[in-house]
C-alpha cells in the first residue's frame, strides 16, 4: 500500500533522513520506533508532503506521491493523527469532526460517519458540544483519532499517540487503535517512542536512529532482539 524507497530529507543543510525505506501493507499495523530527534516525525511529514525529499520516491497504491501537496495526499487516502493532537481548540468536538471531512461532499455519508465515530468513541458523543480545549489529553486524543477517520482513510499515520497521556489512557488509546485496524480495515503506521506498547499491537516494526533505519523485523522478533531490549525496552 505505502512504500518509501531510499528517502533522503533535509531541513536546510541538515540531513534529517538518510536512505530510509519502509513499507506498509494492507491491513497491517507497522510501528516506526526511535528516540527523540531520530527522524520519526520527519518521516511522517515527508509522507504527507510537508517535507519534500531530495532523493528517493514514495508511492501509495502504486501512485507516486512524493511531489504532491498534502491536500492531494489526504484525498488519496492517507490521514494523519498529529503529535499533541492539534485540535482546533475553540471549535466544539463536533466541529472538529466535521473539519476531518473537509475533502468530502457527501453530506449523508458525513452524518453517518459522525454517528459511527460516536459509537467507536463514546467520549466523543458525551463531549460533542464542548470546545476541544476543555477536554483532557486522553479525550482530545480520541477526538483527534475520530477526526482523522472522518476522511475515510485507507491508511492512518499516528504521530506519538501516547505522548502526555496517563497510563490508563495509553492502554485505552492502543486498544482503540487495534479496533480501528480490525473493524474498520484501516492500515496504520504508528510513529512512537513507547516501543513496548507499539510492538504489542504491531505486525512489523522499523527502528530509526539519527535518520537511518537500523533495525527492521516482525514485532515479535524486535521484542526479543537484545539490541532493541537494551536501547528501547528498558531491559538491562
Amino acid at each position: 500500500m505505502l512504500e518509501l524507497t531510499d528517502i533522503d530529507a533535509y531541513y536546510g543543510p541538515i540531513q534529517a533522513l538518510k536512505n530510509v525505506s519502509l513499507t506498509v501493507n494492507r491491513g497491517e499495523i507497522v510501528s516506526l520506533l526511535g528516540g527523540n530527534a531520530c527522524g520519526k516525525s520527519t518521516t511522517m511529514k515527508t509522507i504527507l508532503g510537508l517535507v519534500k525529499p531530495r532523493r528517493g520516491r514514495i508511492t501509495f497504491e502504486g501512485q507516486r506521491i512524493d511531489r504532491r501537496p498534502p491536500s492531494v495526499v489526504v484525498k488519496a487516502g492517507i490521514s494523519p493523527v498529529l503529535e499533541a493532537r492539534r485540535l482546533f481548540p475553540y471549535l466544539t468536538v463536533l466541529e472538529n469532526l466535521r473539519m476531518g471531512a473537509y475533502t468530502r461532499r457527501d453530506k449523508k455519508g458525513i452524518e453517518q460517519d459522525i454517528e459511527r465515530m460516536y459509537e467507536l468513541f463514546p467520549v466523543v458523543r458525551e463531549r460533542y458540544r464542548q470546545p476541544a480545549s476543555t477536554l483532557s489529553g486522553g479525550e482530545q486524543q480520541m477526538v483527534a483519532m475520530a477526526r482523522a477517520l472522518m476522511a475515510r482513510p485507507k491508511l492512518l499515520i499516528m504521530d506519538e499517540p501516547s505522548m502526555g497521556l496517563s497510563p490508563l489512557y495509553v492502554e485505552k488509546v492502543f486498544e482503540i487503535i487495534e479496533t480501528v485496524n480490525r473493524k474498520e480495515g484501516v492500515a496504520i503506521l504508528l510513529v512512537e517512542q513507547n516501543a513496548n506498547m507499539a510492538l504489542s499491537i504491531a505486525t512489523r516494526g522499523y527502528v530509526l536512529q539519527t535518520g537511518e533505519i537500523v533495525l527492521k523485523d516482525t514485532a515479535e522478533n524486535l521484542l526479543s532482539n537484545p539490541l532493541m531490549q537494551k536501547a528501547y525496552l528498558g531491559v538491562a
